[in-house]
């Protein structure tokens, strides 16, 4: 973990690394969120970059009956 300092002007440098990792570029914007007791920094990517990001990911939800029911009685109407 590395410690980065807060400015005057209340500016932040991310680490090389990081930056690096991420592959941040000087003025991409990246949305702050309060989360608990931290703040997380997250890249906005443009949506054609995000393509595929969830490929191979388990979409299978465990479903209440209630809400199995309903789905089986739409596809009975189609």
């Amino acid at each position: 973990m590395q410690t980065v300092t807060i400015s005057p002007k209340f500016q932040v440098v991310i680490p090389k690394e990081i930056r690096e990792t991420l592959q941040l570029t000087p003025g991409q914007k990246v949305q702050a969120i309060l989360y608990e007791d931290r703040i997380e920094l997250i890249p906005v990517r443009p949506m054609k970059q995000m393509r595929g990001f969830l490929k191979g990911i388990d979409t299978t939800v465990p479903r209440e009956k209630d809400r199995l029911d309903i789905y089986k009685r739409k596809a009975k109407m189609i």
